[in-house]
């Protein structure tokens, strides 16, 4: 007990101490390689999952769902990197970006390799030590060189720090037995920041940070993470990456954390740091009624005023598969954990990928999340493996090509498919 609370006040230790190296580090301007109006996004290479249910569907004679899945696939949606190392993953970088470069389109890259990532989760792995993780950042940069790149920086990085202490003097849930509980979470933030400088110094290469989503962290919490990772050097943070939260949503929850971010470190002197003092999703708005969340609007008209655009940093929406909204447990059911996130039945795609977006804030929507692709193997907090929203199937592993839900996505796409 006496250790595990040494190791707690060494935690906040050096979350305090971050907080006071970064809070007020933020330039006035974010970083100039955002991305353009107008481009045109990269399509990468099919999943074989795909293309087999596309077959199969032309064999059985099911042309309108066939045609529907090979508009989806033909749709511009970002690459994930997971792992490789030194020269074969720069070679590989290289030649996709290369292909898209081909092409006259700027493709959409996610960096997922950070150490501890999803905390042991259904999408667990990464690296094994920050100075591993470092040396694959190199490698990752290399291989984009001077081409225009978009690069989304690890999904879920700050929305799960291991062994972090939270704005609100909270210890996260995420406390892995290999990490070092003293110096986990600041190394996360060193991490993340190396990849920022990293990726931030090539010529023409825009780097957003995890801004998790609006059914999830609050939104002085994230402005905080946001600070210590280094937002005020990046171009901005994406939300919603592999969720199902509407676009609407999204794009005032955005408004919102770029404005805690400006009140925090370029507001009032008396509010420097202070992001907590940030009104969210949660307070003085309902949540659950998106009729209320004006009061939020109100409160930051009220204490942050007009801020040029250019002052703020901006942020991109996955809206791969946010079409029909997120989902919500049946009534009546028991099960332990809905897992509302993981591979929910009958979600539609969303907005195309598109840098037209309406808001002087937000860079694009983008489909981050490969559409068609597993959650994980949900099973609603059963153990039993198979998912009891979906009939007690076994669901596919995380990353793996899921026919169903890729059936459900095309047939609810909202806008629709043809």
């Amino acid at each position: 007990m006496v250790l595990n609370s040494l190791r707690r006040r060494a935690v906040t230790g050096l979350a305090a101490a971050l907080t006071l190296t970064t809070a007020f580090a933020v330039p006035a301007a974010p970083a100039a390689a955002e991305i353009r109006d107008g481009v045109t996004f990269y399509t990468p290479r099919p999943d074989h999952g795909a293309i087999r249910q596309v077959a199969e569907l032309t064999a059985a004679g099911q042309y309108r769902q066939a045609i529907r899945l090979g508009e989806m696939i033909r749709t511009p949606q970002a690459v994930w990197v997971t792992g490789g190392s030194g020269h074969a993953l720069t070679q590989s970088i290289k030649a996709e970006v290369s292909r898209a470069a081909g092409k006259k389109t700027v493709p959409v890259l996610v960096a997922y390799n950070i150490p501890f990532r999803d905390c042991a989760q259904y999408s667990a792995g990464g690296a094994t030590s920050k100075a591993e993780y470092e040396a694959w950042i190199d490698a990752f940069a290399a291989g984009i060189g001077n081409r225009e790149v978009a690069v989304m920086l690890e999904p879920d990085g700050l929305g799960i720090i291991p062994w972090y202490t939270t704005i609100n003097g909270n210890q996260e849930w995420c406390r892995p037995a290999e990490a070092d509980a003293a110096t986990a979470a600041a190394d996360r933030f060193e991490m993340l920041n190396y990849a920022v400088d990293k990726l931030g110094a090539l010529p023409r290469t825009s780097v957003y940070l995890d801004g998790t989503h609006s059914a999830w962290l609050g939104v002085g919490d994230i402005a905080d993470r946001l600070v210590k990772a280094g937002v005020g050097r990046a171009d901005g943070f994406f939300l919603n990456v592999s969720n199902y939260e509407t676009t609407e949503r999204q794009v005032k929850f955005g408004n919102w954390i770029s404005k805690c971010v400006y009140y925090g470190t370029a507001g009032p002197e008396f509010a420097r740091g202070h992001f907590d003092w940030c009104a969210s999703q949660y307070y003085p708005a309902d949540p659950a009624d998106f009729s209320t969340w004006g009061r939020t609007d109100a409160w930051y008209a009220e204490n942050v005023g007009a801020v040029p655009a250019d002052r703020l940093a901006h942020f991109v929406v996955d809206t791969s598969r946010n079409g029909q909204g997120p989902w919500a447990a049946p009534a009546g059911v028991s099960w332990p954990d809905p897992q509302t996130w993981c591979n929910p039945p009958d979600r539609g795609l969303g907005l195309r990928p598109t840098t037209a977006t309406g808001d002087p804030l937000a860079d694009a929507f983008l489909w981050v999340k490969t559409p068609g692709q597993s959650d994980g193997q949900c099973d609603r907090g059963t153990g039993t493996g198979h998912d009891p929203a979906r009939g007690g199937m076994a669901d596919p592993a995380a990353g793996a090509w899921f026919p169903e839900q890729a059936l459900e996505l095309v047939t609810y796409a909202n806008p629709p498919l043809r």
